[in-house]
């Protein structure tokens, strides 16, 4: 997973692709989180990678995990996602405890994980994709390709109207339809929590544009979302909130509408929360 933060994209805004934000006022916090960790703590040898962590999900909601290098957010997922288990610490889906060893344990709870290399299998086509590992059989043990390809059909014209290559292997489209369609084969599963790493790396703005309404679908849909990101303008955009961190800690987790990006950046390389930095401060980070 991608750790680097560019202090200098606080302010370019040159080539970012437009798009309507979304306001965290918009997300419903009154009830029980979607998904919470409490108290994460994750050690290799003496280095505490993760250390006493705690942050929450509601259903509709997107929170940005940001830090630079070594501060423990990807480790920090990696308790969620089942690949590797805290040393310390609860998580609970819809405020029930979940034990989570394995990613197969993390299905269960409905947690997928989108990778920024999206895992996906470059000679076959979207459904093939989709149903990749759990496929569709007729009475006879016959792959339903008529079946899989029905059901991708179906998923797509809800999240993404526009994709039409249903049977174009995927190695031939772009980025973001291949985003399109590692999405739709972890909703498709009943995911409801999804992990996404660096979901806009390496793209234009065309495709960058295309994922980010790939995500507000999702939001409205009522699937929560953790975004790793180094990439300030998608922070900005597509987060309702910010959690920030550093050398394993949780610097603090804040509504994206109520700081600037330069207060972000302040938390992420200096660990100062909003309104301590100074206008020296700030002023040094560019």
């Amino acid at each position: 997973m991608t750790d680097a933060t560019d202090p200098n994209e606080a302010t370019d805004q040159a080539g970012a692709a437009p798009t309507a934000q979304h306001h965290s006022a918009d997300v419903d916090r009154s009830g029980t989180p979607l998904c919470e960790l409490r108290d994460i703590k994750v050690s290799f040898g003496g280095l505490h990678a993760v250390d006493g962590v705690t942050i929450d999900l509601f259903a509709g909601e997107v929170v940005a995990l940001v830090g630079g290098n070594g501060a423990g957010k990807s480790t920090l997922m990696h308790t969620l996602s089942g690949a590797h288990p805290a040393d310390a610490g609860t998580i609970l889906i819809n405020g029930e405890p979940a034990v989570i060893h394995n990613p197969r344990d993390a299905r269960r709870f409905g947690v997928e994980v989108i990778y920024q290399k999206l895992a996906l299998a470059d000679n076959i086509d979207a459904g093939a994709n989709v149903f990749l590992g759990r496929e569709l059989r007729t009475l006879t043990g016959a792959l339903d390709d008529e079946a899989m390809d029905a059901a991708t059909k179906k998923l797509m014209q809800r999240l993404n109207p526009r994709f039409k290559n249903l049977k174009t292997p995927v190695q031939s489209l772009s980025g973001g339809q291949r985003q399109s369609v590692a999405i739709a084969r972890a909703v498709h599963f009943n995911a409801r929590i999804l992990i996404m790493d660096e979901p806009t790396a390496a793209l234009g703005p065309a495709e960058t544009a295309e994922v980010r309404e790939l995500i507000n679908q999702l939001r409205s849909d009522g699937i929560g979302i953790f975004l790793i990101s180094h990439d300030i303008h998608d922070v900005f955009d597509l987060a309702d909130r910010i959690s920030v961190m550093l050398q394993g800690k949780l610097v603090g987790t804040v509504d994206k509408d109520k700081v600037t990006k330069d207060e972000v950046l302040a938390m992420i390389i200096m660990g100062k929360q909003p309104g301590d930095v100074t206008n020296e401060e700030i002023a040094e980070l560019h």
